[in-house]
């Protein structure tokens, strides 16, 4: 249920994150184009409006005293005798929130002049920017720099003239979108873990309500089975009969352990999907249970013809149950020896890596189905269908012994290497 919570979780987040990224991403995009545009069509204006440099002073003007007389001329000097088309001309290019330059290039390649349009605020040095472009770029050259930078744009007219835009203020701006953009991104972010848990918790509750049902009922399935069962088995044992009669008793014997193993793992199952509170977990030593637990199966694994070698780092202490854990290292190692070729050795290795204690469990023999590698720890799952229930197996070891790892704050992964013909349980614990 954990897992189904999670997976729909990462969904709905992801689906709301990703759409709030995208729509943030657009906001950013059409932002820079506008300000790309803007720029661009300031480089190409004075092309546009056929204004440029004729002299000593701006073309498209009548000569006059226009008040000019340092090397930036300023747009609010424009004389009075101006013809009015000229003037609605030059009005148009004043724009107030660009900086924007014009410079004179001398036929020997120098910087003459230099006019300003719009904003002229800040300490731009339009004449050392007109330097370094004359001597690195040809004429009849549109550069626009990329305007996050905030350093500057040209357009390197063959007229010799250069249109110069200091793009420092559009930078601050673009980055200040997004900045802003960025904060509204994280803001939205915790608000959408809310609303996806919200969701979520909306989305599984049937299934969440079917599996308690279904949880509830092998519980008291399983208790009430107990009962008759007992009377069964003690009844079993007192009764006598002759060769033919005593067959059906051992029959009956026999069926009732194996319904008295399965009753018992699904009531194990049962408790351990209702989880067990983080104080009832105390520090133990991780390294004796599994030398222990190994040592226990030695015998086991010796008359399936099997060897168990153990690698085991010492004092590993683990924060756990200790039973629970010894259940866990069981079922790997019966599983283990159940699939092991005969005169094959099982290692078992224990140890600590990146802040991990990792315990491995392989064996020799028919590797996993490819697919299966998950399933295997479904409930009643069996990867070989052939196989008879003779052998008391019924799917609920690998089960439970992930519900275990997984109370623990671990995770359990099974994986075959088919050219080695192996394959290895692991388990992490954090």
């Amino acid at each position: 249920m954990k897992e189904l919570n999670r997976k729909v979780f990462l969904t709905v987040f992801g689906m709301l994150s990703f759409f709030l990224a995208i729509s943030l991403a657009i906001i950013n995009v059409v932002s820079y184009r506008r300000e790309y545009e803007n720029t661009k069509r300031n480089l190409d204006i004075i092309d546009n409006r056929g204004i440029g440099f004729q002299g000593d002073k701006p073309s498209g003007f009548e000569p006059g005293d226009n008040g000019f007389g340092d090397n930036t001329e300023k747009p609010g000097d424009i004389p009075d005798d101006v013809p009015e088309m000229d003037f609605e001309d030059f009005e148009n290019m004043m724009i107030m929130d660009y900086e924007v330059y014009t410079v004179e290039v001398s036929p020997s390649g120098t910087v003459s002049r230099v006019f300003s349009l719009g904003n002229n605020n800040s300490d731009f040095d339009a004449t050392s920017a007109a330097e370094k472009i004359l001597q690195g770029y040809d004429k009849d050259t549109v550069v626009i720099e990329n305007l996050f930078l905030g350093k500057y744009s040209f357009n390197y007219k063959r007229n010799n003239s250069i249109v110069i835009v200091n793009d420092a203020a559009t930078a601050k701006k673009l980055r200040k979108l997004l900045i802003e953009t960025l904060v509204i991104f994280a803001v939205i972010e915790i608000l959408l873990i809310f609303i996806s848990r919200l969701v979520t918790g909306w989305i599984t509750k049937p299934a969440r309500e079917a599996f308690e049902k279904q949880r509830e009922f092998i519980a008291d399935a399983s208790h009430e089975l107990k009962t008759p069962l007992a009377v069964i088995m003690a009844s079993s044992d007192e009764l006598s009969g002759d060769e033919t009669s005593g067959k059906y008793i051992e029959n009956i014997k026999y069926e009732s352990n194996r319904m008295n193993q399965l009753i018992a793992s699904l009531l194990d199952l049962s408790k351990l999907e209702e989880g067990v509170s983080i104080d009832s977990y105390k520090d133990e030593n991780l390294s004796k249970i599994v030398e222990k637990t190994a040592l226990v199966f030695e015998g086991v694994a010796f008359e399936e013809g099997v060897l168990i070698d153990t690698d085991i780092e010492e004092n590993i202490t683990l924060k756990c149950i200790k039973e629970e854990i010894e259940k866990l290292v069981s079922t790997l190692l019966d599983n283990a020896i159940k699939h092991s070729d005969k005169d094959s050795t099982i290692k078992v290795s224990l140890y600590k890596s990146n802040a991990c204690i990792k315990l491995k469990i392989t064996n020799s023999g028919e590797p996993i189905a490819e697919g299966d590698e998950e399933r295997i720890f479904e409930r009643f799952y069996r990867a070989d269908k052939s196989r008879s229930r003779s052998d008391n197996r019924y799917g609920l070891g690998l089960a439970i012994a992930k519900r275990i790892v997984l109370n623990h704050g671990g995770t359990i992964k099974a994986s075959s290497d088919r050219e080695e013909g192996t394959t290895t349980f692991r388990v992490e614990f954090k």
